[in-house]
């Protein structure tokens, strides 16, 4: 696994007036490897920072480890702090409270989930129930923040609400609230319903600054959506975003502003209908990557831009999107400028990490390509669950900021080794790194926070962001994922 940072300073005034992109020098990035030994072999990497200690925490399947000291051209310490009970996972998540330093890793078993709390980064350990009475079975997800005034809260416990949501798969997605800090939580509450939402999946739970929590998911009334709870997730209300599109595809996600300004980045359903090939919706020749943006306070949504444009990327893959100052924000995805299915077998589509950056509330966008002598994948990326070779992915990636405002990306990388520069890759044959390898690159600068001052020789500096510390091996995992699910269930 990998973290990704950028290394130029951008935009970094704090006068009142906006800062647009076009005044803004475009953020650089430096790739951080993360050992083979330690996390080579897995992938949804989840990445959190602890403000407090200066220590980011990155999570890709059982394994934890912190990741401090990075130096700007791809060296940092990894240190391996999983948590002791760490077995088996069917979705590994890790949330960090950047409040309180406390950060959740959850393992999905199912019916509920193993999930263990540490409030000092991975030094100790301590259980949880790891989910709700009634909760579904499938795609957790753990997320917290400020009590909301509308409802029950706040507890005497922990300062935050914390939440636990997952889908049933059949009726509905669920999610429950704990007022002791993630320990246990309460019954579950049905956040939206198969008639209005068929997809059912959801992305990961975000609580704005005013209490309100919001759940994304792509598909409500074919449209990208948020489950919304002001009552500290005792009822729920599904907000539509307007001028959105959708193929069932990867999960939105949803970044807010230190005062309220939602801004969702979601792939769109783009392009030509390439009919019914068995997926949860019919294939498109493309997929945008489209960001809204709904300003604090406001009850609209500006019209969603697509930032991968001025690449000419025609299909995107796992949007995560992270805001700092209310401005600012940054939107990180996979993109690819080729056309057509790009879940089927022969898609020729060379992928790379990009991220979106905005200066000005998403009025501008400046884009990057963060990999751009390293694809991250060549050809397919399934996203229909179960077994395939062009899964080796699974389904997200994840991004966060430091204090300093430099954004951290998460990701697994499927091309390694000889993928890196080949010139007569096998697309439809190719056996590609299961699970990926994982890396993060990490925003060496001020891009979603004002308050940072850097000098003239720091706005200028460009660090390489093509050194390696190293290179994951290609990862191997037995079996198939459906039928990991059927023996948990079995037991």
């Amino acid at each position: 696994m990998r973290i990704l940072g950028s290394s130029a300073c951008a935009a970094l005034f704090s006068v009142l007036g906006l800062t647009t992109a076009a005044h803004a020098a475009s953020p650089t990035f430096t790739n951080y490897v993360g050992p083979a030994n330690l996390v080579g072999d897995a992938g949804e990497p989840s990445i959190g920072y602890n403000p407090k200690t200066d220590a980011t925490l990155f999570q890709a399947y059982t394994t934890t480890a912190t990741v401090t000291g990075f130096d700007g051209v791809g060296h940092a310490k990894w240190e391996d702090v999983t948590e002791p009970t760490a077995v088996t996972s069917l979705d590994p998540i890790l949330w960090t409270d950047r409040d309180t330093g406390r950060s959740i890793s959850s393992q999905l078993l199912l019916a509920c989930s193993k999930a263990m709390i540490t409030d000092d980064d991975g030094a100790s350990w301590t259980p949880s129930t790891g989910c709700g009475v009634g909760t579904g079975i499938d795609h957790q997800t753990i997320g917290g923040g400020p009590w909301s005034s509308g409802g029950l809260g706040p507890s005497p416990l922990y300062p935050h609400a914390v939440y636990y949501c997952t889908q049933d798969g059949v009726i509905a997605a669920h999610c429950a609230t704990s007022f002791d800090g993630g320990q246990t939580f309460g019954p579950e509450r049905e956040t939206y319903t198969f008639d209005k939402c068929p997809l059912l999946l959801h992305g990961h739970i975000k609580v704005a600054p005013d209490g309100t929590v919001y759940l994304p998911t792509a598909d409500c009334d074919g449209k990208q959506s948020l489950a919304v709870s002001e009552d500290n997730g005792l009822t729920w209300s599904v907000e539509e975003v307007p001028d959105s599109t959708t193929q069932d595809e990867s999960d939105p996600h949803l970044g807010i502003g230190d005062k309220g300004t939602l801004y969702y980045g979601w792939q769109g359903g783009d392009g030509k209908d390439l009919g019914d090939k068995g997926y949860f919706a019919n294939a498109r020749s493309e997929g945008h990557a489209w960001i809204s943006v709904k300003p604090a306070g406001s009850s609209a949504w500006h019209p969603p831009i697509d930032v991968g444009a001025q690449f000419g990327i025609k299909n995107i893959q796992f949007p995560e999107v992270f805001a700092g100052d209310n401005n600012r924000a940054a939107f990180a995805f996979l993109g690819t400028t080729t056309a057509g299915d790009d879940q089927a077998a022969n898609f020729t589509g060379i992928w790379h990490l990009y991220v979106a950056y905005t200066y000005d509330g998403g009025l501008n966008w400046t884009t990057v390509d963060a990999t751009p002598t390293d694809p991250v994948q060549r050809g397919c990326i399934w996203l229909q669950g179960g077994s395939s070779n062009c899964r080796n992915l699974l389904d997200f990636n994840d991004i966060t900021m430091d204090k300093q405002g430099r954004v951290l990306v998460a990701y697994a990388d499927g091309c390694t080794g000889a993928c890196v520069n080949a010139t007569n890759y096998d697309y439809a044959h190719a056996e590609r790194p299961d699970l990926g390898s994982s890396r993060a690159r990490r925003a060496a600068s001020d891009c979603c926070r004002s308050t940072t001052r850097c000098s003239p020789a720091q706005r200028l500096r460009s660090r390489a962001s093509s050194r390696r510390e190293c290179i994951a091996p290609a990862a191997k995992r037995e079996g198939d994922e459906d039928e990991v699910r059927e023996r948990l269930h079995d037991r």
